[in-house]
């Protein structure tokens, strides 16, 4: 039988629903708001199964332990480090391991846009567990949730709780699927562009470095970053460039080399493209 809650040293609190409502009417508000949240250690037993949806999205990070989800798509296990993100409007059931019951942070929290930014994260009931780069940070995020939770009910405290509910999304937002061993790969490759930024980029030498082929690692790389690689690097470098028009009194001509770029009057183009202005107007 899976249990809810009630284990010792737990810490959880559950916003009244009318409190909720009341805010998300205040102009202003944020489009995220923290319904419920809480603390189980050692959780044995511990778990929910919903057959009918709620509306909140549930997050839970395991901190210890192990554990697994479901949703539509199958069963999930979730090791120590792992989060569950679990989208709102759907069936589904998660619960502790029974012979090594995890540790874990939780939230539920509801917003206006959060199904739209749930599935264009990819966090979605196909991809429920979620392998953030920091585990720490996240953690960390929803101990400050329950933090601000637990102080008072106050509009301050309230906003303070959703500030970090989102930062922890957009952290896994920015984080791969569990099961997506190729994650340390394709992170290796975008290292080595950041630390590389002057020397000339050849896709199928990046994907040679990782013994894929230049197609295969060109679609895994748009599918972790969003960008083709050569577009990428442009932002990687136009980033840089930005940071040193602002920071030094470099000429363009060495700003250029040293993101990248040999012909300087090439590089002008590509940053007024990217800009809107020249190097010399973005400095001015």
């Amino acid at each position: 039988m899976l249990i809810p809650d009630g284990f010792p040293g737990q810490r959880m609190l559950v916003l009244p629903r009318p409190l909720i409502n009341d805010v998300s009417r205040l102009p202003g508000t944020p489009q995220l708001i923290v319904t419920d949240c809480g603390y189980f250690p050692k959780a044995q037993s511990h778990g929910q199964r919903r057959s009918t949806p709620i509306a909140e999205v549930v997050v839970i990070a395991c901190v210890d332990g192990s554990g697994w989800c479901e949703t539509a798509s199958g069963r999930f296990d979730v090791a120590r480090g792992q989060v569950i993100v679990l989208p709102p409007g759907h069936e589904h059931a998660y619960g502790a391991a029974e012979n090594d019951p995890w540790t874990l942070w939780w939230f539920h929290a509801t917003g206006p846009q959060l199904e739209s930014f749930l599935e264009r994260a990819g966090m979605n009931i196909d991809a429920p567990v979620r392998k953030p780069h920091d585990p720490h940070r996240v953690s960390s995020l929803m101990a400050e949730i329950l933090q601000w939770a637990e102080r008072d009910t106050t509009l301050p405290s309230l906003l303070a709780a959703s500030g970090a509910a989102w930062h922890a999304l957009t952290h896994l937002a920015a984080s791969r699927p569990a099961s997506d061993d190729t994650d340390v790969l394709i992170e290796q490759s975008v290292q080595y562009l950041r630390e590389h930024l002057s020397e000339p980029i050849n896709v199928a030498d990046l994907a040679a470095s990782v013994s894929l082929s230049p197609s295969h690692f060109g679609a895994l790389f748009k599918r972790h970053t969003g960008h083709p690689v050569l577009r990428y690097v442009t932002m990687l470098r136009m980033a840089r460039a930005r940071e040193l028009l602002h920071v030094t009194n470099w000429t363009v001509a060495n700003i250029a080399e040293e993101v990248g770029y040999p012909d300087p009057f090439y590089f002008a183009r590509q940053f007024k493209k990217v800009h809107g202005v020249s190097p010399r107007e973005h400095r001015s």
